[in-house]
């Protein structure tokens, strides 16, 4: 009975270890807010950075995994070459290492009480109640994530704490000493770690087991040098995975991140055994410590980046034979890659950044639409359609991904920027549509070769003038988060409501004169209606912006307070444009 309550005893300890990598994760990503995994996209110019770069994300993030995904999601958008991939997969072998380090810290031992005081498993409890109350009183933010990194670090000291003392009445047994030398055969070692770490998905995590295994004493250095090899090839399994329905190049990752491993295994072992045989190591049959495990894991992944980075063309071309040429998808849409939605702080900036790229598209097929209603021409006009159908799908591809986004464990800032989001690209997608309807309006002149008046052109020319703004306004304070021209918005769209009534004044007065026929007026209705809606949406968006940065409040209540007050900064920018957009009085009809 006392081998199956052991057992139990550490299935609890490592289900804790798990949770606690799990936590401590999230809260190192959601404290870096997506910027460790943007300089990782950004500044890999070449291997050496992305080796370094690999190796500072992994150690912040605690997953090589998380890394090696984001690398085949990065090659598979087309964010990042393979090239570049190739030298972060290096650097992320290199910084999973560190979490090793972090756990052979519940090894120290020793007589003074200064010594046990380093022991993580002393102060991790008092870590623990210490986020805890950052939790249940602190305020949303920053402070909470850091309350979740020391929680998720508190669960790791003390699960290895539990762990090593379940297995600890296990070292005096000698079926269990039995078991662990039969891992001194490398092949046998090599396939246990392999599937270990592959079936857990995680290196940090099989490490972590090993180490609470080497805490018995029964492990030696000839049986755990094997499975330490073996759990960097199972580590593999999580990007091969992840590169399943992906480009040719993402798949090339992934397989580069293999053939790593398994090479580097290959030379280590080679040589290890070699000079064993030849100087007859004493080290190998004696009792292997936590911290040397984290040694040994470190040699490894240091030493087989020194060998492989000069000659990683070599493991480029191994991937590209592996995996052989195909088309590519450089869509940009395909920078909403699923993988990234581990990391939501990143995924999120994956979808602004396509939304601020919708939004420039649609502002350029607008412009285009307004400039056909002076100079026609057909081809201009099926670019234009083209290029709403791209609005469409960039409005369906980025909504479906928030949606899942909006489903994984994200934060409050992160949860109101997908709100704003989400309403936003609606908004922007529904100006696209009035782009198209101005384009008929543009074809309908052509056709039937209308003609306005001077003046109705004019009037025409300083509304268009006031549209063309406020949607510059609305989109470069959605691009930038400016609240200052979010609230300029407001005021503009006022000047220009009243603009379409004068308008619509003035026309019934040419058609009494007869100075304008029906179908001019047919033609002049559709298009202010299309103009004075793009305010509206443009409004929309305005409120939008500022809603999630000044607090929850409804929109329609927001601009009727507006309007009732005397808000100093609407009615100064209301009088700015009224003058700005005044309609002349001395021109002819």
């Amino acid at each position: 009975m006392e081998i199956v309550f052991s057992v139990v005893s550490f299935i609890g300890g490592l289900a804790m270890f798990l949770y606690g990598m799990k936590v401590m994760g999230t809260g190192l990503e959601r404290l870096s807010g997506g910027r460790l995994e943007g300089i990782l996209e950004r500044l890999t110019s070449n291997k050496v950075k992305g080796v370094l770069l690999g190796l500072i994300v992994t150690a912040m993030l605690q997953c090589s995994s998380a890394t090696t995904v984001m690398a085949v999601g990065f090659v598979n958008s087309g964010i990042m070459q393979l090239t570049q991939a190739t030298g972060v997969i290096m650097g992320a072998n290199i910084g999973t290492t560190v979490t090793a380090w972090i756990l052979s810290l519940t090894g120290i031992d020793g007589g003074s009480s200064f010594i046990q005081l380093l022991n993580p498993t002393v102060f991790a409890p008092i870590l623990a109640m210490f986020a805890v109350l950052i939790l249940t009183f602190g305020k949303k933010g920053r402070k909470q994530d850091v309350a979740t990194i020391l929680i998720g670090f508190a669960l790791l000291m003390l699960s290895m704490d539990t762990m090593k003392n379940a297995i600890a009445p296990l070292a005096d047994k000698p079926d269990f000493s039995n078991i662990l030398t039969m891992f001194s055969n490398p092949i046998l070692g090599v396939i246990c770690g392999a599937v270990i770490t592959a079936v857990m998905q995680s290196s940090s995590a099989s490490v972590g087991i090993l180490q609470a295994l080497s805490s018995t004493g029964s492990l030696t250095f000839g049986s755990a040098i094997p499975i330490i090899m073996g759990q960097n090839i199972g580590a593999c399994a999580t990007a091969l995975i992840s590169s399943t329905g992906t480009t040719k190049n993402a798949k090339r990752t992934a397989f580069i991140h293999l053939y790593f491993n398994v090479i580097g295994t290959v030379l280590f072992l080679a040589l290890y055994y070699i000079f064993d045989a030849v100087f007859d190591f004493a080290f190998s049959d004696m009792s292997i410590s936590p911290v040397w495990i984290a040694i040994i894991h470190t040699m490894f992944n240091v030493a087989t980046c020194l060998v492989l980075l000069p000659v990683s063309s070599v493991l480029e071309k191994l991937a590209k034979l592996t995996v052989r040429d195909g088309k590519i998808n450089n869509v940009d849409y395909a920078v909403l890659d699923d993988r990234f939605l581990s990391t939501p702080s990143f995924a999120l900036e994956q979808c602004r950044n396509l939304s601020v790229k919708m939004a420039a598209l649609t502002q350029s097929t607008l412009n285009d639409a307004i400039k056909m209603l002076s100079e026609y021409s057909e081809q201009e006009g099926e670019e234009i359609i083209l290029n709403e159908n791209r609005v469409d799908e960039y409005e369906d591809k980025i909504g479906s991904y928030l949606v899942k986004l909006n489903s994984k464990d994200i934060n409050d800032r992160e949860s109101k920027e997908i709100s704003l989001l989400l309403h936003c690209i609606g908004d922007i997608e529904r100006i696209s549509d009035h782009a198209v309807n101005t384009l008929e309006a543009a074809q309908e002149i052509n056709e039937k070769n209308l003609d306005f008046s001077d003046k109705a052109k004019e009037e025409l020319r300083i509304y268009i003038a006031a549209i063309t703004e406020i949607v510059d306004l609305a989109f470069t304070a959605f691009e930038t988060g400016d609240i200052t021209k979010a609230k300029t918005v407001e005021p503009l769209e006022e000047v220009i409501d009243n603009l379409r009534n004068e308008l619509k004044k003035h026309h019934i007065k040419r058609l009494r004169k007869g100075k304008c026929t029906i179908e001019t007026g047919f033609v002049l209705q559709d298009l202010l209606t299309n103009f004075e809606r793009i305010a509206d949406h443009c409004s929309n968006i305005a409120v939008c912006i500022i809603q999630i940065q000044e607090g929850s409040f409804e929109a329609h209540e927001y601009i009727n307070e507006l309007k009732k007050t005397e808000d100093v900064f609407f009615l100064e920018n209301f009088t700015a444009f009224t003058q700005k957009y005044a309609l002349p009085k001395k021109v002819k009809d």
